[in-house]
C-alpha cells in the first residue's frame, strides 16, 4: 500500500451539484429554478409566515398571557420527600441538594404539604405553605424562614 493509491470507499463520497454550468451538466439553463416567477428571480423568496398578502396566521390569532418580570421560581419540596432524613436533623438547602431532592435553589425553596411527616425536623426554607407549617409543628418539628 502506498499513499498515492489510497482512495475513499466506493459510494462514500459524492460530487457536489454544480448548477448553471451549461446544458451538458443537466443543471444548466434555468439552473434548477424552473421557469419565471418570484422564486426564479435573484434574491426572490418569501419570508417564513408570508401567505401571499393574506393576513398571516400569527397576526390573525389573538395574543394571550404575559410573563411577569417579578415572578419568583421556587424549588418545590413536598413533606413526603423529607422522610429520608433522620429525626432531629436540620434540613437546609445544602442537605436538600446533597440528598438529590432538589437540583438547584433558584429564587428560593418552598415547602409544600403534600404527604405526611412523622419525624421532628428543623426545616430552613424561604417559604412554607400554611398547611405545611401545621403538619411540621404537629409532628414536633420547627420552622426557620431564611
Amino acid at each position: 500500500m502506498q499513499l498515492n493509491t489510497i482512495k475513499p470507499a466506493v459510494g462514500s463520497t459524492k460530487n457536489r451539484k454544480r448548477i448553471g454550468r451549461g446544458v451538458g451538466s443537466g443543471h444548466g439553463k434555468t439552473a434548477t429554478k424552473g421557469h419565471k416567477g418570484q422564486k426564479a428571480r435573484s434574491g426572490g423568496s418569501v419570508k417564513p409566515g408570508f401567505e401571499g398578502g393574506q393576513m398571516p396566521m400569527h397576526r390573525r390569532l389573538p395574543k394571550r398571557g404575559f410573563t411577569p418580570l417579578s415572578k419568583k421560581d421556587y424549588a418545590l419540596v413536598n413533606l413526603c420527600q423529607l422522610e429520608v432524613f433522620e429525626a432531629g436533623s436540620v434540613i437546609d438547602a445544602e442537605a436538600l441538594l446533597k440528598s438529590g431532592i432538589i437540583s438547584g435553589v433558584r429564587d428560593g425553596i418552598k415547602v409544600l404539604a403534600t404527604g405526611d411527616i412523622t419525624r421532628a425536623l428543623t426545616i430552613k426554607a424561604h417559604k412554607f405553605s400554611a398547611s405545611a407549617r401545621e403538619k411540621i409543628t404537629a409532628a414536633g418539628g420547627s420552622i426557620e424562614e431564611i
